[in-house]
């Protein structure tokens, strides 16, 4: 469908460039941090450029953006593609912007030609889908698909005390529209890099997804007494020791489920942090994820127990609380055929493939029509400065997701 349009691989990957300067680190990453002013400035780039392309604007209350090019036939639902501008603090230059760039060159290859579809043509840029700053993520799409209230995001705060609706006022991208009339789309699509070595290793240029695997993290306080670092061991309540075996356990339970198992531990408070002082309360993060929901489940009862048998060994109170689930969701089957169809007519080698990774399409999949592309990044090597996709991987997967959505949009007849 989308081999009359004139897309152009080198202007998307200019405009990957252009952005990476914004918030772009001495290492070739990028730390644009949602709600900070380089978000600010990297919403206004895109606003200018998807208006040069026929869009129009539609910004709502928990800052999504929204850039629509009307269809021929605005009763239909809007046909979406998106994904994200914000990074890691130690981000790299195509995480999430990929995709919204690709559908940027989407409306612009369009607008070249003088194409119109049936149905409207969506670009979103969703707000806050790292979590880095406010957590947790995917909170932009979440509200809008009814997982979280815009009462709760607004209220968010930073690890500086920010909080998440005052930052999105100061920046000046809150709007008045409600993020819930996003339930009502046609259809969603979102490109991505794989944030993993597959693909790559494979020799292909596309990854299908076909769903997401389900994830839990939980939010660990283990509380004892502060003693002397010179003080006798026997009679020591230290939190960190107890602590320590439980973080481990997050490894050797994910490797003991299988090879679809992961777990993280990515953050750790300790008090009172003192060089001499045996810690009294030690706070951490887990992250479990399995491609199979009942082994994902084995892992949180085995933390569980173990926490549980941690307590009463060292005399600690410990408390393993649930901080966010996300089950398992598969895509829509009409829209991973369409890709599927797609790459095979472009002659792109491809694969099916689930994501272990959340994305906004895995938060939209559970309301609406959604799919996913993956294209391949060097060693699998994401949210980390080093990234790297190849001009060429950037055009497969756009070409790709060009051909899905006008297929799922409908080219108009001419007048």
């Amino acid at each position: 469908m989308s081999t009359n349009l004139p897309l152009s691989g080198a202007r998307l990957w200019d405009s990957l460039m252009e952005y990476a300067a914004i918030g772009g680190t001495p290492k070739g990453g990028c730390n644009r941090q949602t709600l900070t002013d380089l978000d600010g400035e990297a919403r206004t780039l895109l606003q200018r450029q998807a208006e040069a392309a026929g869009a129009t604007l539609t910004l709502d209350r928990v800052g999504n953006m929204l850039l629509t090019r009307p269809g021929r036939n605005p009763a239909r639902p809007a046909v979406a593609i998106g994904s994200h501008l914000d990074t890691q603090p130690t981000g790299g230059k195509f995480d999430g912007v990929l995709g919204v760039l690709a559908g940027l060159e989407i409306l612009r290859a369009m607008q070249d030609a003088g194409i119109e579809t049936e149905a409207p043509v969506m670009l979103i840029n969703w707000t806050n889908e790292e979590g880095a700053r406010f957590s947790p993520p995917m909170m932009g799409s979440g509200a809008a698909m009814g997982l979280f209230t815009e009462a709760e995001i607004l209220a968010k705060t930073d690890p500086a005390g920010a909080v998440f609706g005052e930052e999105l006022r100061r920046i000046g991208w809150q709007g008045d529209a409600d993020p819930t009339a996003l339930r009502g789309l046609g259809a969603y699509f979102e490109l991505h890099i794989e944030q993993g070595p597959v693909l790559e290793k494979e020799g292909l240029e596309i990854g299908i997804v076909t769903h997401a695997v389900a994830q839990r993290w939980y939010d660990v306080m283990i509380e004892g007494e502060e003693s002397h670092g010179g003080g006798l061991m026997a009679y020591r309540h230290d939190a960190l020791a107890g602590a320590a075996p439980l973080i481990a356990a997050v490894e050797e339970l994910a490797l003991a489920s299988g090879e679809q198992g992961r777990g993280t531990v990515g953050r750790i408070q300790v008090y009172p942090d003192s060089r001499n002082i045996c810690p009294s309360r030690v706070w951490f993060s887990i992250d479990t994820r399995h491609g199979d929901p009942a082994k994902l489940d084995w892992i949180r009862d085995e933390l569980q127990a173990r926490g549980t048998r941690l307590a009463a060994e060292r005399g600690l109170r410990i408390a393993i609380e649930e901080f966010w689930h996300s089950p398992e969701t598969p895509f829509d089957p009409a829209l991973v055929q369409r890709l599927e169809d797609a790459a095979k007519r472009l002659g792109h080698p491809y694969r099916r493939m689930p994501t272990g990774i959340g994305h906004d399409a895995v938060y939209c999949a559970r309301t609406v029509p959604a799919a996913m592309i993956f294209c391949p990044c060097h060693g699998g090597i994401s949210h980390n400065e080093a990234e790297s996709i190849t001009p060429a991987w950037a055009e497969a997967g756009l070409r790709v997701l060009a051909d899905a959505v006008l297929a799922t949009a409908g080219v108009a007849p001419p007048r």
